[in-house]
């Protein structure tokens, strides 16, 4: 059963995370994803199979450290964006922020309304929303294509990075494999710290 909930709050986590990309799209002027119909908390909409569903179930069952999963990708289109650049930067920090906000929210819930004492399902669900959506927005920041961390920084580099961001690109799936496979743990004392700090609690 907690593996059913840590999925579900997973997959409407990353549903809320596109949806924000879509929303800050449509005010910088690009209506993409309104017009695909994904302006929409409706699950059925964003997922996908592997990432929304089949990765974060194995990775429960295997009981690693770390929950990621991602969502169909809200189409947007940066040549209707007004400001190029900064819509770019925003579009792709929308979704990451919106996570931290998530996490934030149940997090300071959890510490002056709830407790380590309270009924065991709610604190579980609660909890488990906070170390979700704290994944999700640290994993997000990680500058590798198609993460939205590699989005935000190359919003930020001059035209001259051109050629680093190409490589970034070309190389992606094997920067992110490697990512994966040899560094993902180290996120955990991060998202473990953040935890604390936000919860004034400690979770094994």
């Amino acid at each position: 059963m907690e593996t059913v909930f840590f999925i579900a709050i997973l997959i409407m986590s990353v549903v809320i995370h596109e949806v924000a990309h879509g929303f800050v799209a449509e005010y910088y002027g690009d209506n993409t994803a309104r017009k695909a119909g994904r302006l929409t908390l409706n699950p059925i909409k964003h997922l996908d199979m592997f990432g929304s569903i089949l990765l974060p179930l194995m990775l429960v069952l295997f009981k690693s450290p770390f929950l990621i999963g991602w969502a169909k990708p809200v189409p947007v289109n940066p040549y209707n964006l007004i400001d190029r650049k900064w819509g770019s930067f925003w579009v792709s920090f929308a979704g990451v922020l919106c996570n931290f906000f998530l996490a934030i929210f149940f997090g300071l819930i959890l510490r002056f309304v709830m407790g380590a004492g309270y009924f065991t399902e709610a604190y579980f669900i609660v909890s488990s929303i906070v170390l979700v959506n704290l994944g999700l927005g640290l994993f997000n920041l990680i500058p590798v294509p198609p993460l939205d961390g590699s989005k935000i920084l190359f919003a930020l580099l001059p035209e001259s990075a051109t050629p680093f961001i190409e490589f970034m690109e070309k190389y992606s799936i094997a920067l992110l494999l490697f990512f994966l496979f040899f560094l993902l743990d180290y996120l955990f004392p991060v998202m473990k710290f953040l935890y604390f700090v936000i919860t004034g609690m400690n979770f094994s």
